[in-house]
């Protein structure tokens, strides 16, 4: 629910927590206040005290829809009509590092890859600490299956064997599945790497430990991209209760990365997306829930994003208002609905992969005179 976040509303029936009156202010952004009302977690005052300075929002995004399964795949590709289309984390892990042995992670949602690149799904940090030693029994490096001349030799053999391989014509699909294979064998001592950064005591939060195990995998230079999820925020019955909880949970965890990739000196390299595949009815339904809108939000934080700033809005029924893409004002005369291709269109920009080969295999569709100029300011 944004208006819990950062779309307050608190008038005509929106909200029940809070009134108009109490929205408050950081910089440029506006939010609800939810320090009085928060089940545990980050409250709104607290995380946009922290980072509202390194922090955009984009109001006002039309999903199109209101079901999940298109909801998901549509911000997650930004493509609505096809099944094909990889999500960005998967694009941007093929573009910038396809033989990474970990290149995409992810934890959930919706996670499609396009035959581009090998997803890989690390459930608990001591699933990562036994692949990280994949040579080893129970991943216990005093424990190795075969002593140091032997694994040289098996990699020296499937290295051989690759060769003669490579020299014969192959399908697409069968030659795009070996590349795989090997690179799954001759990486196993590259996840090695990720060792000296699994934490000794595993955190409680449920995006905390996501995040361990993506923040490893960056620092140790094996992983490009992760989709990090939680869920239950299809708040139908009992909305505020459900959103009290889960929202502050939800900034928790932002937090969580944002610090612990401090703490290993990545902050600078990390790009955050914080986005939903729909938003909440205005309205409450008679079980105190909302139902699904196809109006939301999204937030971004890093490198090469300027902070303090809100683009778009909705009004007080939370329908979306067009925005001019050049200024990226509201106008109502010559503005354009912002959707996910137009926000993904940006992404594969701000990530430098706009023009790879694969990025042209699945267009977005965006007309120049509809691109968001300088949306990363």
């Amino acid at each position: 629910d944004t208006t819990y976040l950062m779309d307050p509303k608190g008038i005509g029936g929106v909200n029940r927590l809070y009134a108009q009156e109490d929205i408050l202010t950081q910089g440029a952004h506006r939010f609800a206040p939810t320090a009085g009302h928060k089940q545990g977690g980050m409250s709104n005052e607290d995380f946009y005290a922290a980072y509202g300075a390194e922090l955009l929002t984009l109001n006002g995004l039309d999903y199109s829809v209101n079901n999940h399964s298109p909801g998901a795949r549509y911000m997650a590709t930004g493509k609505l009509d096809s099944l094909a289309y990889p999500t960005f984390a998967a694009l941007v892990a093929a573009c910038n590092g396809p033989n990474c042995p970990l290149s995409f992670l992810t934890f959930g949602n919706y996670s499609a890859t396009g035959n581009l690149v090998a997803m890989s799904r690390v459930p608990y940090l001591p699933s990562l600490q036994r692949i990280a030693n994949a040579d080893a029994v129970e991943g216990n490096a005093r424990s190795p299956y075969h002593d140091d001349f032997a694994q040289s030799r098996i990699e020296q053999t499937l290295g051989e064997l690759r060769a003669e391989r490579a020299a014969q014509p192959l399908l697409p699909r069968q030659e795009r599945a070996e590349n795989m294979l090997y690179a799954a064998q001759v990486n196993s001592k590259a996840l090695a790497r990720v060792t000296p950064y699994i934490p000794q005591q595993i955190p409680k939060q449920r995006l905390a430990q996501q995040a361990e195990i993506a923040l490893a995998s960056f620092k140790a230079g094996v992983c490009v991209s992760a989709n990090l999820s939680i869920g239950q925020f299809d708040s139908h019955a009992n909305n505020d209760a459900d959103q009290m909880r889960l929202i502050p949970e939800l900034l928790e965890g932002a937090a969580y990365v944002l610090r612990r990739a401090e703490e290993l000196n990545i902050r600078e390299k990390l790009i955050v997306v914080l986005q939903s595949e729909m938003g909440r009815t205005p309205d409450y339904n008679q079980g105190n829930g909302k139902d699904h809108w196809s109006i939301g939000s999204i937030m971004f934080l890093g490198p090469g994003i300027r902070g303090n700033r809100v683009i778009g809005a909705t009004d007080e029924k939370q329908f979306a208002a067009v925005i001019d893409p050049q200024t990226l004002g509201v106008d109502n005369s010559k503005g354009v609905r912002v959707r996910p291709e137009h926000i993904h269109l940006a992404l594969r920009q701000l990530a430098g992969i706009e023009d790879h080969p694969y990025c042209r295999k699945f267009p977005l569709g965006v007309q120049q005179a509809q691109q968001l100029h300088r949306l990363w300011g």
